[in-house]
């Protein structure tokens, strides 16, 4: 009989790392089990001996789970390593991944999108387009030193997303007001970066000392 999945026990930086590196490739396999998911055309009984044994996997997974509003131990919130998050958390069976780095006034994310992420046929879902970017929007804010919160996004598609291509979403803070921040991104495809296929722009809030701890008793940003 196959023991139960439970959580660490210890801390340390090493376990740290082996933890995440665990949540990565579990959300890896996970990812595949998606996209073979939404791909498949096996004949109902199949499908129903699948979903046994995916329901035999869950039950597995057993030991404490967190609170909706607890931040994971393997997390760095404000501006960290998000292991779950549904766009660049490797953790997550939903994310691209996206990956972030910084890019000269702003930050850059690369990532590719899967027929999971589908919209028209062959294209992405505009609220993915959406996501990627309020997502990205975020990380410009925190990368220029002040964490903040979306308050409105405007978002124009130009020419649909195509899927299974390498994306580059780009953002950048344009202004600030007081505690708004001014943002502006867009995506493109890695071959032509050029070419916009989605603009937005956003104002964010950095929200005021008491506000955050309210919001996020656990780490406020």
């Amino acid at each position: 009989m196959n023991a139960p999945l439970t959580e660490p026990s210890s801390t340390t930086t090493e376990d740290l790392g082996h933890q995440r590196a665990a949540i990565a490739a579990l959300g890896h396999e996970l990812r595949a089990l998606v996209d073979a998911t939404v791909r498949t055309a096996a004949p109902a009984e199949a499908l129903h001996r699948m979903t046994d044994e995916v329901r035999r996997l869950t039950g597995r997974l057993t030991g404490r789970r967190r609170l909706r509003a607890e931040i994971p131990a393997v997390d760095v919130f404000p501006g960290g390593v998000r292991m779950y998050s549904p766009v660049t958390g490797p953790g997550s069976p939903l994310a691209p991944p996206m990956r972030v780095t910084p890019d000269g006034d702003g930050v850059v994310g690369h990532c590719t999108l899967g027929i999971a992420h589908e919209g028209p046929p062959g294209y992405v879902h505009g609220g993915m387009s959406a996501m990627l970017l309020d997502e990205l929007m975020g990380w410009a804010c925190y990368g220029a030193g002040t964490p903040a919160m979306t308050v409105s996004l405007r978002t124009r598609y130009h020419q649909p997303v195509p899927l299974e291509t390498p994306l580059r979403v780009h953002a950048r803070v344009t202004g600030t007001e007081d505690r708004k921040i001014f943002v502006a991104g867009s995506i493109s495809t890695e071959q032509d970066r050029t070419a916009e296929l989605v603009t937005a722009d956003a104002v964010f809030v950095s929200p005021d000392p008491d506000r955050a701890r309210a919001l996020f008793p656990d780490g406020a940003p």
